[in-house]
């Protein structure tokens, strides 16, 4: 089988950044199913995996979100058989989506929204998993719409992958979602995403939401996306007492924890390989979360998050998709279709 990786870390501006090999394709045993991947897409973890990898020979194989057809399944399989067609986000701990088949625990994928394309589809495992968990597991928001009625989420970097999707979520589960979008094209994209109000997280917080008609210490919950550090100060002031805020990146060198204090807040970390990568008992409601997701895609009241698609899993356009994501100014998902 074809796939694609790297043997050691490389510069996303050399030459063979990527690399193509002929592999053996390999074969479901025990929990595993072996899909046919039909279409993955890219997300930061990508690029920070590239960096990370050791020069020791080994060939490692990234991707993580993606969609395909199973073609086999292990001994131990339940729920799934050949020609069942799923989405996942794969395991950082294993060999990734970049290549013509991959092996992936059963207990972690679902089965694909039967209105969604692949590439459509395969946009959305990672950051969906990262939105619920951080949202309903992390922050512990009510699942019940009337519960978070005149609650109110704060979205730092609304527009990106998580973000795009985090606002669906948030918004269908009857929180009033302000997001931050620094350009007119982001700020259109994360009105069309399930924001209501967008503000400038590039300046000062705090007399936005003044603007809005947002008093002081309304928001119930910050899920930051995007430079924590940077956002730190301004959470802090915006953030009701005994809110809470829940964070995916860093760094984390600049800020204080005792900024917690006076209003009695929690912070949370959510990082969606924990399950996979430690083998917890909770694994399986990762495949839970994504077939939940996938019916709300079914009935209409998620979309997908795509927002742009290169043709053929080619070294070339790995490497063009991984210089966009160090760009910094991605919107929504880039997929690419096999």
């Amino acid at each position: 089988m074809k796939a694609i990786g790297i043997y050691k870390n490389t510069s996303v501006d050399e030459e063979n950044c990527f690399i193509e090999e002929q592999l053996d394709k390999p074969v479901a045993k025990g929990g595993d199913v072996l899909v046919q991947v039909k279409a993955v897409s890219v997300n930061p973890v990508d690029t920070k995996q590239r960096k990370m990898k050791e020069d020791d020979g080994n060939f490692r194989i990234l991707g993580f979100d993606a969609a395909g057809v199973i073609e086999e399944v292990g001994e131990d399989v339940q729920g799934f058989e050949p020609g069942d067609e799923v989405f996942y986000a794969g395991s950082v701990a294993r060999q990734g989506s970049n290549s013509e088949y991959q092996l992936v625990d059963h207990q972690v994928i679902a089965k694909k929204p039967s209105n969604l394309s692949f590439s459509d589809a395969a946009a959305l495992p990672l950051t969906a998993l990262t939105a619920w968990e951080a949202m309903f597991e992390k922050m512990h928001i009510p699942l019940d719409i009337e519960a978070n009625k005149g609650k109110t989420i704060l979205l730092i970097n609304a527009a990106g992958g998580v973000g795009s999707i985090a606002s669906q979520l948030a918004k269908l589960h009857g929180l009033t979602v302000i997001g931050t979008a620094s350009r007119e094209e982001t700020e259109k994209w994360a009105n069309q995403h399930g924001t209501e109000r967008t503000i400038n997280h590039h300046k000062p917080l705090h007399p936005q939401l003044e603007a809005l008609d947002f008093d002081n210490d309304t928001v119930d919950y910050v899920f930051c996306m995007h430079q924590l550090d940077k956002a730190w100060d301004d959470i802090i002031e915006v953030i009701r007492p005994e809110g809470i805020i829940a964070a995916i990146t860093g760094p984390v060198e600049g800020i204080k924890l005792t900024d917690l204090t006076s209003k009695s807040l929690t912070l949370v970390w959510e990082y969606m390989f924990t399950r996979t990568l430690h083998q917890t008992d909770s694994k399986y409601k990762q495949g839970e979360i994504l077939t939940k997701v996938a019916e709300l895609l079914e009935e209409g009241r998620l979309r997908t998050t795509k927002a742009e698609e290169l043709k053929g899993l080619t070294a070339k356009n790995l490497q063009e998709a991984h210089k966009r994501l160090e760009a910094g100014s991605m919107i929504g998902k880039l997929v690419i279709s096999v």
